[in-house]
């Protein structure tokens, strides 16, 4: 179904940086002999409508420092929030942990007395929880490749840094599985077995009947949101975009929209960019980093206080996530690129093709009729380069039979080194050769950057007003001969 939505299709996105990529690889065989990077499909990285998920206590302080119009327009105001005090950053974060430690208590006794449980269960709700601990939010629908149980990997490392005697953690974990997810029903009946032992029942909680009012709190009030799923699965995620807004830090995988976000001073993260199969053992290798993290990056800055209580280091971090990410993952941006990059030029050509009664249309349909006829015609002659002060001057004769030359583009491709774009140079039509009915020398000049032999010329079709490769894919690549250039 995706193979024949992109044939349909007169623009194709994904909905990250990373998404993009991973699709353009995905949809490679819809494109036979193209590279992978022109492969037609852009991204538009998701983001949140920030009103719906702002708390109100959040929303106050923004408004105090950017105004009443914080949440319009491109959000520019919001670099505002830099002049945010401290101690008011730091008493703002500490009463909505307060407050979502009073919900979830509330919320599971209510839950537990639905269930008829003992009434003892149901009293001690009351004292599960402190909001002078480092909070950690973990939140997402049970299955196998977000790994909701990579954070359990290794039971008695986890207690102890739940149970640490000077800087203790404590996790609000809530989610679902689908009924028809045997696995995924596994992986939540692993978290229940963790949370019974008595040990560690004051600093961890699992939340039942997970939905959108569960969620809201969880994004308002928690410190660190945790999300840990198998790149590249993640196409975007959206969940930990709804703790910028209020103050919340992110640790997650290297996926999704947290590969394009990440920087050391917003957050953390884990892996190495890599993809890896359903491993055991790479996983393991994760959960360790993830412990790890914890232990060294996470949970000591938090408790590195003042004279004053606060955790200067970790207020800066806020600060510095809140200001730079807020915006950029905000559907304010998104829209706005949809509207730019997408819906604009697609209503473009959508009038360019239908002005003069589809009289364009129908021009259209001849020019990929003629592409499509005559194709399998056209080549090269022999390739010709010289050098010239810094410069490759390469020459190629272009046979077209009876193919226009105005359809067809001529160009020059070098392949991407470390990391960079490939390079693509346009070729000059140049004089008529004199032993072909429709043949012509292009011609290009190149720095000298690069060997020679990097280049490789390429024929594909051109036309203004048509995308190219998605509605257009031929291309003509010139194989080398030994006695060219």
């Amino acid at each position: 179904m995706a193979y024949l939505a992109v044939k349909g299709s007169g623009k194709v996105n994904a909905v990250s940086q990373l998404h993009g990529e991973i699709s353009r690889r995905i949809f490679q065989p819809l494109f036979p002999r193209w590279p992978q990077q022109e492969v037609p499909v852009t991204y538009v990285t998701n983001g949140v409508h920030i009103s719906s998920w702002v708390s109100v206590s959040a929303d106050k302080v923004w408004t105090d420092i950017c105004g009443k119009d914080r949440w319009s327009g491109t959000l520019d105001c919001l670099t505002n929030f830099k002049q945010m005090p401290d101690d008011a950053l730091w008493k703002f974060r500490r009463e909505k942990t307060q407050q979502l430690i009073v919900y979830a208590r509330k919320r599971l006794a209510q839950q537990l007395t639905a269930m008829c449980a003992p009434e003892h269960d149901i009293d001690q709700c009351k004292y599960l929880l402190d909001p002078e601990i480092l909070t950690i939010g973990f939140a997402r629908r049970f299955t196998g490749y977000k790994r909701p149980n990579l954070l359990l990997h290794d039971p008695e490392r986890l207690l102890r840094i739940l149970n640490h005697p000077e800087r203790p953690v404590q996790l609000i974990i809530a989610g679902k599985a689908h009924p028809q997810d045997n696995a995924g029903k596994a992986l939540l009946h692993d978290w229940i077995k963790f949370i019974r032992r008595p040990e560690i029942q004051p600093h961890i909680i699992f939340i039942p009947d997970y939905d959108m009012a569960l969620a809201a709190q969880l994004v308002q009030g928690v410190d660190v949101w945790i999300n840990t799923p198998r790149r590249p699965w993640e196409a975007c995620g959206t969940s930990g975009m709804k703790v910028l807004v209020n103050g919340g830090l992110n640790l997650s995988e290297r996926d999704g929209w947290w590969a394009e976000a990440f920087r050391p001073d917003i957050g953390w993260a884990i892996g190495e960019e890599q993809e890896h199969s359903e491993s055991s053992d790479w996983d393991a290798k994760e959960a360790d980093e993830l412990y790890s993290v914890l232990e060294k990056e996470v949970i000591p800055p938090f408790y590195e206080r003042d004279s004053s209580g606060i955790s200067r280091v970790w207020v800066e971090r806020m600060r510095a996530s809140m200001t730079g990410l807020t915006p950029q993952f905000s559907s304010n941006r998104m829209l706005l690129e949809y509207i730019e990059q997408i819906y604009l030029p697609a209503l473009q050509s959508y009038q360019n093709r239908t002005a003069d009664n589809g009289q364009n249309a129908n021009l259209l349909t001849q020019w990929r009729e003629s592409i499509q006829k005559e194709w399998a015609h056209i080549h090269f002659g022999k390739l010709a380069m010289e050098e010239e002060q810094g410069f490759y001057r390469f020459k190629i004769p272009v046979y077209l039979d009876n193919l226009d030359p105005e359809s067809i583009s001529v160009q020059f491709y070098a392949g991407p080194v470390s990391g960079e774009e490939p390079e693509i140079h346009q070729c000059i039509k140049g004089k008529h050769l004199s032993d072909a009915i429709n043949g012509y020398n292009y011609s290009v000049r190149i720095p000298a950057r690069r060997p020679a032999d990097n280049y490789t010329p390429r024929i594909i079709p051109f036309h203004k007003d048509v995308s190219i490769p998605l509605e257009a894919s031929q291309i003509l690549w010139y194989e080398a001969r030994s006695t060219d250039i």
